[in-house]
């Protein structure tokens, strides 16, 4: 068993004994409600450390004009500038959704210690579905990850998003 999936188990266990990661995704589940709200693709994210909420983020593209307006950059600048540090060291990330490439590698350089994601995103999902980018050797940062977490919250909500889209 590789170390990843070994951690993925402890991870398993960890979330039955720590109703923390439930509370977490439910919060970061109320940034992409915010998104949603503004007309972007519901998609919230929250940083955490010492189990307080330091950054928050959802999805703002449209309202900033910006590709890059993504929730978890946009949680990544916000918890920035409460620790005054570009480097989120011994922070977590919680996300409705699986990050793209472009958010993983954020992630990365933020030195982000673990991510837990709820939805897949079997189109552009950089961690599990089209790449396993957090598990390349090449990397200088280990970020441990799962993902799964109110996963059909976090897909409803894209659902019911795209669905008002189409009416």
């Amino acid at each position: 068993m590789n170390g990843q999936r070994f951690y993925k188990l402890i991870l398993i266990f960890k979330i039955m004994l720590d109703p923390d990661i439930n509370f977490f995704m439910l919060e970061a589940l109320n940034m992409a409600d915010l998104a949603f709200q503004n007309n972007e693709v519901p998609v919230g994210a929250i940083i955490v450390k010492d189990r307080k909420i330091i950054g928050k983020g959802f999805n703002q593209v449209i309202q900033h004009h910006s590709v890059s307006s993504h929730a978890e950059i946009n949680a990544i600048y916000d918890a920035g500038q409460t620790l005054q540090n570009y480097r989120l060291i011994d922070c977590d990330l919680f996300v409705t959704l699986e990050p793209c490439h472009m958010c993983a590698k954020a992630i990365v350089d933020a030195r982000i210690n673990s991510l837990y994601f709820g939805a897949m995103e079997p189109k552009t999902g950089a961690i599990q579905s089209i790449d396993f980018f957090l598990d390349h050797d090449h990397l200088n940062h280990k970020v441990k990850y799962s993902g799964g977490y109110m996963s059909n919250q976090s897909a409803n909500l894209l659902k019911k998003f795209f669905k008002s889209r189409r009416n």
